[in-house]
């Protein structure tokens, strides 16, 4: 039996709390913390990150084991939770805490994210080009306790967020409908 390695991926794809759900759960997956990452106040709160003017994105940090749930199928699920071609925020969350991006913790994730965008840039899926950022890790700073597993906490509330802000019928249209030849 071999002894599990864990390691770190930080997304970030609008709203942290419909970026729970499509990773939680999953085997090899330990733990899903939404938070704040990227801006350069520490220990932000909720109410300054979302004012924008932390330089903070809205993120999730995952532990996972890359034997069992490799980095590679978090990109694969990443990517069809969001609008990658959009860098004002994602669906009806504006402002620059609500942009999409993936931030690496070393240099294999940081060539795989590049390597998935440029996939999905060739692809043709979509018309206008992919503005999703690359980035660096940075200090990760967890959300307060209401903004944990929001979903189970609150499942008609994130029901109707995923459909009144956009993100479910950009998701049926642009990624559910499409085959990924």
């Amino acid at each position: 039996m071999t002894e599990s390695r864990k390691e770190t991926a930080t997304f970030a794809g609008g709203c942290f709390w419909c970026m729970v759900k499509p990773f939680d759960e999953m085997p090899g997956i330990y733990g899903i913390v939404s938070g704040y990452t990227g801006g350069s106040k520490e220990n932000p709160s909720y109410e300054e990150v979302k004012t924008g003017t932390t330089g903070h994105y809205e993120a999730v940090q995952i532990t996972f084991d890359p034997e069992i749930f490799p980095y590679e199928k978090l990109l694969d699920l990443y990517w069809p939770q969001i609008d990658p071609t959009d860098d004002g925020g994602q669906f009806f969350d504006r402002g620059s805490q609500y942009r999409a991006a993936i931030f690496y913790h070393n240099g294999r994730q940081q060539e795989l994210a590049q390597a998935s965008l440029r996939n999905l840039a060739e692809s043709g899926r979509f018309k206008k080009p992919i503005v999703t950022e690359i980035l660096p890790a940075s200090p990760f700073y967890p959300a307060e306790d209401y903004h944990q597993e929001f979903y189970k906490k609150n499942p008609e509330k994130y029901k109707q967020e995923r459909i009144e802000s956009g993100r479910e019928s950009f998701i049926q249209k642009n990624w559910e409908s499409k085959s990924s030849n």
